[in-house]
């Protein structure tokens, strides 16, 4: 056993007080955004319902994308995941928190989504052929078994994880491989439906096969922006300081570096496809997002959200700085946020960018209330499994 594994006990393990500290002002600004947001929801609920769906949906994606993040560790066995676990499996057990603070948007589906309209629905001869699926209570009852299917799987990869800290060792980790083995594919198929309904069914007249991959891997990379900043605040307290090397953050720049071009083949295959089939039903949804002030912000998309991190994570030395590769982080997941209300606000205003102020206190309203809960999940554990047995080699190679 090396000095430093000598050194990792659970007390030394705690969430540093600069991350407490951080969660408790997240909490006062969630507040405080979510008393501005609820003014909104009165005063100006035709922003409301836009804004808040995609400031929810920002950090539901995280949450959910450190779920998969942490199926994909266990069936793979990477090192990245070892240091990154208990960060993943607190975000995995807040899912249940994120479901509740959807609940003001199903008050307004009716202002999102047109299939929720009744009027709408018998009026048009396609809706009315989707009404089966596409409808209140379908939607609502697809949206509780993701979420129980989500909170199944984190309950259960968390409750193995805590009877490996009880000395599973091997056992645990086996278990829990195996239970990763079923539960990625089941995952992989109910993020795709959450793509499905939250997002492209908001104009139900379009669709693309692609798409739940598109959420999917978007997903991954909210997920992995965000445990990058984690980790850039646990890399500046000990032990962390010493388990967290630049060896690691190469590691997580890599994966981002990875995840950003699978996504960006992703949609630049749909937009293909659907140029190349010529079809109305396929091209509408492209014409809205490229017309107008949302051509501008499809270019910014493409520059920022492809070819900025693309050509900036090229380089190793970048990636092996933790302050430089957070900052990247945090830039890329803002332009999460920028791609979700391309992806949904052009369907809903059609003149203009449809923006207010509720763009910014919605997200930072959940985004608070989300990361205070976030950081006191990851107090209940210690920052590292200590007796899984992968987490020798992953601290000693380097």
């Amino acid at each position: 056993m090396s000095e430093l594994q000598a050194s990792l006990t659970p007390q030394r393990l705690g969430v540093p007080a600069a991350l407490s500290g951080l969660a408790g002002r997240a909490l006062a600004l969630g507040a405080a955004a979510a008393a501005a947001t609820a003014v909104g929801a009165v005063v100006d609920a035709e922003h409301f319902y836009p804004a808040y769906l995609t400031g929810w949906l920002l950090w539901f994606t995280v949450a959910c994308g450190c779920l998969g993040l942490l199926l994909l560790h266990h069936l793979s066995g990477g090192r990245w995941g070892i240091v990154l676990r208990r960060p993943m499996e607190a975000a995995a057990r807040t899912i249940p928190l994120l479901a509740a603070l959807s609940a003001p948007l199903f008050f307004g589906l009716d202002r999102l989504f047109l299939w929720a309209d009744h009027a709408k629905v018998e009026a048009d001869h396609l809706l009315h052929h989707k009404a089966a699926y596409l409808n209140p209570t379908a939607f609502g009852a697809r949206f509780v078994v993701v979420v129980a299917i989500f909170t199944l799987y984190a309950y259960l990869l968390s409750r193995r994880s805590a009877a490996q800290d009880g000395g599973g060792g091997a056992i645990e980790a086996y278990a829990m491989q195996r239970t990763s083995a079923v539960g990625l594919l089941v995952f992989v198929l109910a993020v795709s439906f959450v793509g499905f309904d939250w997002l492209m069914s908001l104009d139900p007249h379009w669709f693309s096969s692609l798409y739940g991959a598109i959420f999917l891997s978007g997903s991954a990379i909210a997920a992995l922006t965000f445990l990058i900043l984690v980790a850039k605040v646990l890399v500046g307290s000990e032990p962390m300081a010493a388990v967290l090397t630049a060896k690691r953050f190469h590691d997580f720049g890599t994966l981002l570096f990875a995840f950003v071009m699978f996504f960006t083949y992703l949609c630049i295959s749909q937009f293909i496809i659907a140029y190349q089939g010529n079809l109305p039903e396929e091209v509408v949804w492209f014409s809205d997002r490229f017309h107008g002030a949302w051509v501008y912000v499809a270019t910014g998309l493409l520059v920022f959200h492809f070819f900025f991190p693309f050509l900036i994570l090229l380089h190793r030395s970048v990636k092996r700085r933790a302050s430089t590769l957070a900052k990247i982080a945090a830039f890329v997941l803002l332009m999460r946020w920028v791609d979700l209300v391309w992806q949904s606000r052009p369907t809903l205003f059609h003149d203009g960018l449809g923006l207010s102020w509720l763009d910014l206190s919605a997200p930072l309203a959940v985004g608070g209330i989300w990361f205070f809960f976030f950081v006191r999940e990851l107090g209940r554990r210690p920052l590292l499994p200590l007796n899984d047995p992968s987490l020798a080699e992953a601290l000693g190679h380097d």
